[in-house]
């Protein structure tokens, strides 16, 4: 499950200035927008040999953190250098979990008017060397894939939600990734997480709770 880089000439004329939410040290009320230049630091990473590693979550449909919840950054979640949150928070009070962290989130269907006006639908921003999309998903399993790949154009990696079922995957050069369903707030166990690894490709895990 690799997606090899893509050339950055294919992309570089067709895509925006990447950016990305910042959270601050639970400071979820204040949202920044900025530019993120890692160029630099991604290749000290190859450089080194190291791996840029991402948390991924989606489908908490909780309205605030819980204990299992924060207890995923001193477990699967450690050592990341930035969270990714696939949609249905159901709050942004969710996102004090990962205080102190990079967090990059969308919203869902089932999140509340408050995360629909403060988080987009979908993102796309650049981590190591590879263009990543992130969106929640919409209908039913079957063609999510498809559907959520007409939303963004040269990217090498869609992380998404939605389906409540961990997925990995590369089709057509593009690496698809869904952590599954972390669940929290629906009175079910939590099901699972991910690992977004990036060096000189991409790779991801599945963490069962």
């Amino acid at each position: 499950m690799i997606a090899p880089p893509r050339q950055r000439e294919e992309t570089k004329d067709r895509l925006p200035a990447p950016t990305i939410f910042f959270f601050f040290e639970g400071e979820r009320n204040i949202i920044f927008s900025l530019p993120i230049a890692i160029e630099e630091r991604s290749r000290r990473y190859l450089e080194d040999g190291q791996m840029i590693k991402i948390g991924v979550i989606s489908d908490t449909h909780l309205s605030r953190p819980t204990e299992e919840l924060a207890a995923l950054m001193e477990g699967p979640f450690q050592g990341a250098e930035m969270i990714l949150h696939a949609g249905d928070l159901t709050e942004l009070a969710v996102l004090d979990a990962f205080s102190g962290r990079k967090v990059i989130a969308v919203c869902g269907n089932m999140d509340s008017a408050a995360v629909r006006q403060g988080v987009p639908g979908h993102r796309v921003f650049q981590a190591g060397l590879f263009t990543i999309g992130l969106i929640h998903g919409w209908g039913g399993p079957s063609g999510i894939e498809e559907r959520i790949a007409r939303e963004f154009k040269g990217v090498d990696c869609i992380v998404y939600g939605h389906t409540h079922q961990p997925s990995r995957r590369e089709r057509e050069g593009v690496f698809f990734f869904n952590p599954g369903f972390f669940g929290g707030g629906l009175g079910v166990s939590p099901g699972s997480v991910g690992l977004l690894k990036l060096g000189d490709s991409i790779s991801a895990e599945i963490i069962y709770l």
